[in-house]
C-alpha cells in the first residue's frame, strides 16, 4: 500500500533548528511541517506587526529557511508551516528573496484569511469566563483557526513551500495526506486518523522523548541531540512513527501515549476546523526499535463554527530581580521583598513577590521550604501596569536595594514588557474566506 512520509521539524517558535535539517537530509521525507505558532505567539506577533507593516511573521524565518531551501529543494520535499503568524504574504516574499540569494527555485504559496479582526464583535462573550470580550482590554488580534480547505488550494496549485497564519495544528499534516491520497472532505473516518497523525506530530520533540524525559524516572537518551518524528501513512490513515536512525530520543509506547493525551479536553470528541475526532479508539502498537503503528481514530462531521485567538492589550509587566547568597539569605531576601512591597503599595494591579526556589512557582511556602535552607535565593518582584512608566518603578525599586538594604544584595537586573493576554470565542465558518497567493523564485 503507499504511503507519505511527513516529519515535523518544529515543534513551537523558538525550537531547534538542527533537527528540520536532519529530517530534510536523511529523513527521506515527503512533507516537512514546521509548527512554529501558539496563541500568544500570533498575538505578538500581530502587534510586531502594528510597529512594523513588514513584519509580524516569525522571527528565526530567515535562519530556518536559510539552511533548508537548498535540501527541500535537492531532495524533492514539500514544505508546510505556520511561520507566516501575523504576516503571510510578507513571510512568503522572504522566503523567495532567500530562495533567489540561494540560487533555489521554489514556488512558495501564502494562506491569508485567518485575520479577523474586523468580523469579531467586542461584546461577544469569551469562552473563558462568559464576559465580553472588550471588558479583558483593548483587543489587538483576533485569528481564526483555519483548516485544511485553506490549504489545499496551496498545494494543488504547485507551491513547494505553503506559509500559513493560524491554522489549526494537525491540518498542517492533514492537508498533505488529503492531497496526496485524494480523501474526501466529508470523510470523516481518514480525516480523524490523519487529525491523529498531525497531533502526534505537531510537537515534534515531545513524541521522541523530550518532554517526557524525568532523570531517574524516565530517562531518555540522547537528548542534546534529539531526533524529531516522522511518520509514515498509508490511504487509509493508519500511521508508523519513527525518527532517523543515530539521532537522540526515544520513541515507545510511553512517549507517544504521552503525546496522545497532550491538550486534549475530550478524548472522544477532539474538535478541528477539519474534522471532530475520537482518540478514545486509538490503538498504539510497538513494531521495532523506536517504531510506533498508530490505529484506529474514529470521526464525525466537521463544525459549523470554529474557535478564535482573541488577543488583548494587558498593560506592562515590571520586574526586577536580586540575589542573596551565605548564612541568613532567605531572611535578608524576605526582607527585601517587603521593603519593595511595601514602597510599591497601591501602585498596581498585581503585585507578586517571589523567592525562585521556594515561592515562585506555587506563589506560597510549600511544607518542604519550612525545612530546606538554602545557602543563595534569588528575590524576583513582578508587578502589572497600564501605564509604562509606573512599570519601570519595579525594576528601579529592586536595583536601589544595593545599598539601601538588606545586606549583601547582587547581580540586580530589571526590565519591562508589554503583555498580551489571550481569550477565545468562535466564529461561524462561512464568515471566514481563506485566500492563497503564490510567488515564485
Amino acid at each position: 500500500m503507499p504511503s507519505v512520509r511527513i516529519g515535523c521539524g518544529a515543534g513551537f517558535a523558538g525550537d531547534r533548528l538542527e533537527p528540520a535539517l536532519v529530517l530534510a537530509e536523511r529523513g527521506e521525507l515527503d512533507y516537512l511541517i514546521l509548527e512554529c505558532l501558539g496563541e500568544r505567539t500570533v498575538a505578538l506577533a500581530q502587534l510586531r506587526r502594528r510597529h512594523d507593516p513588514d513584519g509580524g511573521y516569525d522571527p528565526l524565518l530567515e535562519r530556518r529557511m536559510t539552511g533548508l531551501l537548498p535540501l527541500i529543494a535537492r531532495n524533492g520535499i514539500g514544505v508546510i508551516t505556520n511561520m507566516g503568524a501575523a504576516n503571510p504574504l510578507a513571510a512568503a516574499e522572504r522566503i523567495v528573496a532567500i530562495a533567489r540569494r540561494l540560487g533555489v527555485k521554489v514556488r512558495v504559496a501564502a494562506v491569508t484569511g485567518d485575520d479577523v479582526l474586523d468580523a469579531i464583535d467586542p461584546d461577544q462573550a469569551s469562552l473563558e469566563s462568559g464576559e465580553p470580550l472588550k471588558r479583558a482590554g483593548p483587543l489587538v488580534s483576533a485569528n481564526a483557526y483555519l483548516g485544511i480547505d485553506a490549504i489545499l488550494p496551496a498545494l494543488a496549485g504547485g507551491a513547494d513551500i505553503v506559509v500559513t497564519g493560524r491554522v489549526a495544528d494537525p491540518s498542517l499534516a492533514l492537508a498533505p495526506l488529503v492531497h496526496r491520497f485524494d480523501w474526501r472532505l466529508d470523510d470523516a473516518l481518514r480525516l480523524a486518523r490523519g487529525t491523529v497523525v498531525g497531533h502526534l506530530l505537531e510537537c515534534a520533540g515531545q513524541v521522541t522523548g523530550g518532554y517526557y524525559a524525568d532523570p531517574g524516572r524516565k530517562d531518555v537518551a540522547g537528548l542534546a541531540e534529539l531526533g524529531f518524528p516522522f511518520a509514515d501513512v498509508d490511504e487509509d490513515g493508519n500511521a508508523r512513527l519513527g525518527k532517523v536512525a543515530g539521532t537522540g530520543g526515544r520513541i515507545d509506547l510511553a512517549t507517544v501515549t504521552e503525546q496522545l493525551l497532550y491538550e486534549v479536553t475530550d478524548p472522544a470528541a477532539y474538535a478541528t476546523p477539519d474534522v471532530v475526532a475520537d482518540f478514545s479508539t486509538v490503538a498504539l502498537r510497538e513494531v521495532g526499535p523506536d517504531a510506533v503503528a498508530v490505529s484506529g481514530a474514529r470521526g464525525r462531521p466537521r463544525p459549523d463554527r470554529l474557535k478564535v485567538s482573541v488577543g488583548y492589550h494587558a498593560g506592562y509587566v515590571g520586574e526586577g530581580e536580586i540575589g542573596y547568597a551565605g548564612e541568613n539569605c532567605v531572611a535578608r531576601a524576605r526582607l527585601a521583598g517587603e521593603i519593595v512591597a511595601a514602597r510599591l503599595r497601591g501602585a498596581f494591579q498585581e503585585l507578586r513577590v517571589d523567592l525562585v526556589g521556594l515561592t515562585a512557582l506555587h506563589a506560597q511556602p510549600l511544607p518542604v521550604a519550612a525545612e530546606y535552607r538554602p545557602y543563595e535565593v534569588r528575590l524576583r518582584v513582578a508587578g502589572r501596569s497600564a501605564d509604562e512608566a509606573a512599570a519601570r518603578r519595579v525594576g528601579e525599586e529592586v536595583e536601589a536595594l544595593y545599598t539601601n538594604g538588606p545586606a549583601g544584595g547582587g547581580g540586580a537586573r530589571k526590565l519591562v514588557t508589554e503583555q498580551i493576554g489571550v481569550l477565545s470565542c468562535l466564529i461561524p465558518r462561512d464568515e471566514i474566506v481563506p485566500r492563497v497567493t503564490c510567488f515564485d523564485s
